[in-house]
């Protein structure tokens, strides 16, 4: 309302009398902005109060604010220095109205940090409000003391407006509300009191009674300012109509173009109408448009405007234009006078430094915005996120934690996502129970999102989802969240939230190998192979085309690998498994399924080998020693295992829990297989029972939730080996009530951890204790849940606990059902296992190549396979009600067997083929040794008969030679002389015994040296016997020969030895018998 109407002046011109015969018109729509001509106009004329009042409002309302205060005080320095200091009240009242003014264009909250829009040297607005105040009061003392004006009733109305203007400004509603109820009391249409009291139930929400008093000022004034049609707009949209208020801003923009109230209002409904999603696309951009612009205007007009900054802060934070949209987030916080307001500048400045990476200063934003509204949704969420960000997820929770809790607990589901995703994750400080209940409050909240969803998706008016709640629904990593919390406690859960959240992956055009690879590790887990081995290589596919494609495809390919093994297709397992080691030859996990599959075939060698070139990089990877452990249990290395164990423990982790629970086995296991009878081995057995459970409770002390340890103990307990089994004797009814209480603390335990672990042996420890107790049907109960769920029927000792159960049954009723039973499962687990056998040794040899087999063996493992082929179709179509293996799994084994005996005649062919190619090797090799044989033979045959053409000429020469010695001994003899032959029989005589049938003297010592002739044998001849024997033709044409061959055949380098040493021998003997003939010659 402007400041004229409440003083007595009609005109718009003032007369100035000075002196009594001149008087001065000052026209008030041409003033100039210099006041000094009109103030010394004042002083000489002495004016009035209400003239220099009038004047001031004059020059304030044409926005000369300095020259309007000028004049103010200097009619307060005039009054007081003409003594009439009584009258000044309107000035004063006048004065605190300009100091309000400038309130409003002042800043609430300097900000001593602020980056782009600095004002630490301007006044701030309680300042203006502390010297409007103090005019306030100057106004009422003089009114008090000019009680006896002309005026009085004016002055005190101007006195209440002013102070309720005042209180309204500083926020002092209910004595606001006095004040202009108290002009209102005398003034019914004072338009200032009508619209602060509007204001004020408005700010109360009371919004019809707001607009009542609204639609009586526009009625009273249409033309007032400022314009109730703004008020009036307010109140309809307060009231959800829209439509109106937008007609009742309208038309004040209309009559008043240039008001940037309207022009922010309007250009808001703009921007919110543009987000409508059932509009068009280009209706909603033209919107967005003049939207803009409107709130540009209204800036422009008034850039002291919070409102106007605030929202122009949004678009060009939208934009991008992070330094604009930070001075403008600054600017609103510095000039709001409401606490939304204030908030939302401080988010946007938060939401900003967030941008820009500056996190110290959004930390501080965020939080100035959640202390004055601590259930701001935004606020809250732009606080954790910094606290994420210094990691503090504890303080992160706490944030959103008060945020949705009572009281005033608010429903959003983004900050619901960041809770439960923050509960589910692991964070430091937290122990592991801890972290269990957290990962319950995380599914729980999850489930809050997921029905919220459902029942917004299903509204009655069919409007569906809302945009954040279908960007919340289609988000891909909530999904991964679920499923991720849910895989240890429903893998159906987990597979749900993995579908969705692939389907979400596929309409987004790029499907995400990873989803696929953890669907098939959920198919993986849940047996169900074909599946995922579907998933796995679909997986492997998509991720050729990713970014991390090596990364990706290694962790694929080796679950690829995993399910050919549990598909027991060992040979794609295995080239897996080597396809992953050449790429990345340290990856120990390959190496472990390698020496799995190597023992699996009992070459526990090789995979011994790999496990220590494994532990030789990675010597303090637990899992691999734990791998390790278990290698040598299996092998029956059980001491090395012993050793392993507690170097694990004692070196690397003296925690490890399967460190400690191997060492309550390997314990329990020696003491329980000990023999030994004497009393120090008996105390030994009982030690090791005594550290076994040592360990298992160590185990459970560290995890309470070990089940393996749980389960260690209650075996220990179900047998009795701290009692019974350590030698301690008992009679036999204390040993039978003992059992049975042993039995049932055990079922106790088992009936927990079959709880923690889906496992075959839990069922088998509980059918174990049950048939010790003589509870026949639960044991098989318990036998064929083992057998049947985990064990597909194979397994022949569960078989075999299976038949003897039947046949306790069968005892014990005379039963002839239970042990007709017991005899079905007798023959099935024989004649199921030589099936297995016969068809796994077929699989074998056609997995070795050919130089590693035979014909012989290839064919008689063929005919195996054949009748292992029958067996399982004949137990796969057995039509009893209950057999004691899985029906589908002998029909895949006939299948299998059927697809791998396809191949035999192929397997035969190579065989047949390789063999008939060695064989030929063979017998070209035969042929070639026989040729150089035979060449050998021949050269030989030549030497040998040269040899002997040799042999036999020189053989002639000797009897050539021993023919003439005789007869020129014949000659010698002949011609003797008589002397001699009177001698020789006295010679005769004297030699009788020695068989001499003739000889003179001189043949003594001759026939000596004859007895030392030596045989061909060696052996010495007699004196009288032919020498001509020795010579004879068949010695000299055969003995060397035959040695020359006999040496031949031994060393072909021996042939000069050969060939020699007979021929010495002969001259050896020849000389000697012609030195003999000589010496008779000469004789």
């Amino acid at each position: 309302m402007d400041i004229d109407d409440e003083f007595a002046s009609t005109g718009r011109s003032i007369d100035i009398e000075l002196g009594s015969q001149e008087v001065i018109t000052i026209d008030l729509d041409n003033l100039d902005s210099n006041p000094e001509d009109v103030l010394e106009l004042l002083r000489d004329g002495q004016c009035k109060v209400w003239v220099w009042a009038k004047l001031a409002g004059e020059y304030w309302r044409r926005g000369y604010c300095e020259a309007a205060e000028q004049i103010a005080n200097n009619a307060i320095a005039s009054f007081k220095m003409n003594g009439n200091a009584a009258s000044l009240s309107p000035i004063y009242s006048l004065l605190a109205n300009i100091q309000i003014d400038h309130s409003r264009r002042a800043p609430k909250l300097i900000l001593p940090n602020a980056r782009e829009d600095i004002m630490t040297n301007q006044k701030s607005k309680e300042e203006y409000h502390r010297e409007a105040a103090s005019l306030i009061n100057a106004a009422s003392s003089s009114a008090s003391e000019a009680s006896q004006s002309g005026e009085p009733a004016v002055s005190m109305e101007l006195a209440f407006l002013t102070r309720g203007i005042q209180q309204l400004a500083t926020r002092h509603m209910d004595e606001a509300l006095r004040s202009f109820e108290d002009v209102l009391a005398t003034k019914p249409t004072n338009l200032v009191a009508l619209l602060g009291k509007g204001r004020i139930l408005y700010m109360r929400r009371n919004y019809p009674q707001a607009l009542q008093i609204f639609q009586q000022v526009l009625r009273y004034n249409p033309h007032c300012h400022p314009d109730p049609r703004i008020g009036i707009g307010l109140c309809f949209w307060a009231m959800n109509n829209q439509a109106k208020a937008k007609a009742a801003w309208e038309r004040s923009l209309e009559l008043n173009p240039s008001d940037w109230t309207a022009q922010l209002l309007l250009g808001l409904e703009s921007v919110n109408s543009s987000k409508d999603g059932h509009l068009k696309e280009e209706e909603r951009a033209r919107l967005f448009l003049s939207g803009t612009k409107l709130i540009e205007k209204a800036f422009n007009a008034n850039q002291k405007n919070a409102s106007a900054a605030n929202a122009l802060c949004e678009i060009f934070v939208q934009k991008g234009a992070f330094k604009r949209a930070l001075k403008l987030a600054e600017r609103t916080i510095q000039f709001a006078d409401t606490l939304p307001l204030l908030t939302e500048g401080y988010i946007r400045a938060g939401r900003v430094s967030h941008a820009e990476g500056n996190f110290l200063a959004a930390t501080r934003y965020y939080s100035s915005a959640t202390e004055g509204q601590p259930k701001h949704v935004l606020a809250a969420i732009g606080l954790a996120q910094m606290q994420m960000n210094n990691d503090e997820p504890g303080g992160a929770i706490n944030t959103l934690d008060n945020l949705l809790q009572a009281p005033n607990p608010q429903k959003s589901l983004e900050a619901t996502v960041m809770l439960a995703s923050l509960r589910g994750s692991p964070r430091p400080g937290i122990s592991s129970s801890e972290m269990v209940q957290e990962r319950a409050r995380a599914r729980e909240l999850f489930d809050r999102i997921s029905k919220t969803l459902e029942i917004e998706d299903g509204k009655v008016n069919g409007s569906g989802l809302s945009k954040a709640s279908r960007t919340i629904s289609e988000d891909m990593n909530m999904h991964l969240e679920i499923a991720r919390l849910w895989q240890d406690e429903n893998l159906d859960r987990s597979s749900k939230a993995l579908q969705e959240a692939l389907q979400i992956s596929q309409l987004s055009g790029t499907t995400e190998p990873r989803l696929l690879n953890n669907l098939g590790a959920l198919h993986h887990l849940d047996s169900n192979y074909s599946q995922a081995l579907g998933f796995y290589e679909a997986a492997l596919m998509e991720s050729m085309s990713s970014e991390n494609a090596e990364i990706i495809s290694t962790s694929i390919l080796y679950n690829l690998a995993r399910v050919y093994e549990d598909q027991e297709e060992v040979e794609k397992a295995t080239d897996a498994y080597e396809k992953l080691l050449s790429r990345h030859p340290e990856y120990v996990d390959a190496k472990i399924r390698q020496a799995q599959l190597l023992h699996n075939i009992k070459r526990n060698s090789e995979a011994h080998d790999l496990i220590k070139e494994s532990l030789a990089s990675q010597s303090s990877n637990l899992n691999l020693r734990a791998f390790y452990t278990y290698f040598l249990v299996q092998t029956n290395l059980t001491k090395n295992a012993k050793d392993f164990v507690f170097t694990t423990l004692k070196d690397f982790d003296k925690h490890d829990i399967y460190s400690l629970c191997a060492a309550g086995w390997i314990h329990y296991n020696q003491a329980r297989e000990s023999r030994d009878t004497s009393s120090k081995g008996t105390e030994e057995r009982r030690r090791g029972f005594q550290r076994s459970t040592e360990f298992y409770e160590k185990a459970l002390q560290l995890d309470p939730f070990c089940a393996f340890a749980a389960q260690g103990l209650a075996i220990v307990t179900a047998e009795d080996a701290l009692g019974a089994l350590s030698g301690v004797s008992l009679s036999a009814g204390d040993e039978t009530q003992r059992r049975i209480q042993s039995t049932r603390d055990a079922l106790d335990v088992f009936a927990k951890v079959r709880e923690s672990i889906n496992d075959g042996s839990v069922y088998l420890n509980m059918g174990h204790c049950y048939y010790a107790r003589d509870e026949f049907d639960r044991a098989i109960e318990s036998y064929e849940t083992a057998s049947g769920r985990f064990y597909r029927g194979q397994n022949v000792p569960v078989l075999l606990c299976l038949c003897r159960s039947w046949y306790a049954k069968a005892m014990k009723d005379q039963s002839y059902p239970s042990i007709k039973t017991a005899l079905k499962y007798a023959q099935t687990a024989i004649l199921y296992n030589i099936a297995m056998i016969q068809q796994k040794s077929a699989e074998m040899l056609f997995s070795l190549p050919p130089a590693k087999r035979t014909l012989k063996d290839l064919q008689r493992v063929i005919e195996m396979a054949q009748h292992a082929h029958k067996l399982f179709g004949a137990l796969a179509s057995d039509k009893s009600q209950q057999v004691p293996y899985s029906r589908d799994i002998a029909d895949q084994r006939r299948k299998y067997g059927e697809n791998m005996l396809r191949k035999k005649d192929d397997h035969i062919s190579s065989q047949t083929k390789h063999e008939g190619e060695t064989q030929a090797r063979l017998d070209s090799a035969r042929q070639i040794r026989f040729e150089e044989r035979q060449r050998q033979e021949a050269v030989e045959k030549e030497k040998m008969e040269a040899l002997r053409k040799e042999a036999e000429k020189l053989a002639q020469e000797r009897r050539l030679a021993r023919e003439q010695a005789l007869e020129w001994t014949r000659e010698a003899r002949m011609n003797e002389s008589d002397e001699e032959k009177e001698k020789r029989p006295k010679k005769a005589k004297k030699s009788k015994g020695d068989g001499t049938a003739s000889g003179d003297e001189g043949d003594a010592p001759k026939k000596k040296r004859r007895g030392k002739i030596r045989k061909a044998n060696g052996e010495p001849t007699e004196e009288g016997e032919e020498p001509a024997a020795v010579f004879s033709d068949e010695d000299e044409a055969e003995r060397p020969t035959k040695k020359r061959t006999k040496k031949r055949v031994v060393r072909d380098d021996d042939e000069d030895e050969v060939q020699t040493g007979p021929q010495r021998k002969k001259q050896f003997k020849s000389k000697e018998v012609l030195s003999d003939t000589d010496d008779e010659m000469e004789g």
